[in-house]
């Protein structure tokens, strides 16, 4: 069974297009399927020519928001009311063709767990849109280890098993292929269409550069260090505290043999035991992560790791 998840916001002149141009190609697909309309506080018509779909197609429904939380929530939301084997994410405004579905739902069937589109001819201002994003994209393949290039496209199917053992929150949709490596998903592009948006206005501009940017390093910690972030915090407490260490001591030997330290090397022993205490700050912090972890993933009984399929004979416990 497949779900289709779509996140809107004040998508009124596309949705019934998108509605008519999807269903068409999922008849053509032949599998069952649901379609999950995510109204994220729309201010326009949206809620209301959804609600009047929803009456005349059982498998359409819409799941609407208290107030704008963006586009990660919108997805999630989605994706915890998705009953699929198999999830498909996409935009509302038409930007995603309908049409580009079979090919992503083509390498799930060939085993993929991640099927992720690739705007490979954007239709975006260059200085605007195509620059960062390419600079975004490529930055991400090196922190992530995934070479993907386009991150940041919401079209992508995923196996339902894999999308529901991510925790999003923030802007981290863009990066769900990145999170599902971490539990080893296999993951696939394929090349769709990038058709220009022919009504209502666009949510993105080139404020959202910069935070693709902290979201990138925020990635490089959780895929690194998720689970050991004392590795982290260690070895920057550990080059503090020695630097600092070192700093000190060298001040003692000074004052040892007799010369002053207060009038003629003070900020030296300022800088020596401010870095002596940033280490001492940053052992502490990650001895704290990694109660928190601990904390994270025995209270609700997550794995650290992902089993992909366990074959032979389960045997039986002795009594």
């Amino acid at each position: 069974m497949l779900s289709i998840v779509i996140p809107i916001h004040n998508e009124e002149p596309a949705i019934l297009r998108l509605y008519d141009r999807l269903t068409a190609v999922l008849a053509q697909v032949g599998k069952p399927y649901e379609i999950i309309f995510v109204d994220d506080a729309s201010t326009d018509r949206s809620f209301d020519l959804l609600s009047n779909l929803v009456e005349t197609d059982g498998r359409l429904r819409v799941v609407r928001l208290r107030r704008n939380f963006g586009q990660t929530a919108a997805l999630s939301a989605g994706f915890d009311e998705s009953k699929g084997d198999v999830i498909v994410a996409m935009d509302g405004d038409l930007q995603h063709d309908p049409a580009d579905l079979p090919a992503l739902l083509a390498k799930i069937d060939e085993g993929y767990d991640i099927s992720s589109g690739w705007r490979k001819q954007r239709n975006d201002n260059m200085v605007m849109r195509k620059i960062p994003s390419r600079i975004a994209n490529w930055l991400m393949a090196q922190v992530s280890g995934i070479e993907l290039h386009d991150f940041g496209t919401t079209y992508k199917a995923y196996r339902a098993e894999i999308i529901k053992d991510i925790n999003l929150y923030g802007e981290l949709h863009r990066f769900i292929p990145a999170l599902a490596s971490f539990y080893g998903a296999k993951i696939a592009e394929v090349p769709i269409q990038n058709p220009p948006r022919t009504g209502g206005a666009s949510h993105y501009g080139i404020g959202r550069t910069f935070n693709v940017m902290f979201d990138i390093i925020t990635i490089r910690f959780l895929l690194k260090y998720l689970t050991r972030p004392m590795h982290f915090f260690g070895r920057i407490g550990l080059a503090s505290f020695s630097a600092g260490g070192l700093i000190l001591a060298f001040l003692l030997v000074k004052k040892i043999l007799g010369h002053e330290i207060i009038m003629a090397h003070g900020p030296l022993l300022f800088t020596g035991g401010l870095l002596l205490l940033i280490g001492l700050m940053m052992f502490t912090t990650g001895l704290l992560g990694e109660m928190m972890m601990r904390t994270y993933f025995e209270s609700q009984g997550r794995r650290i790791y992902a089993v992909r399929e366990v074959r032979g004979k389960q045997t039986q416990k002795a009594g």
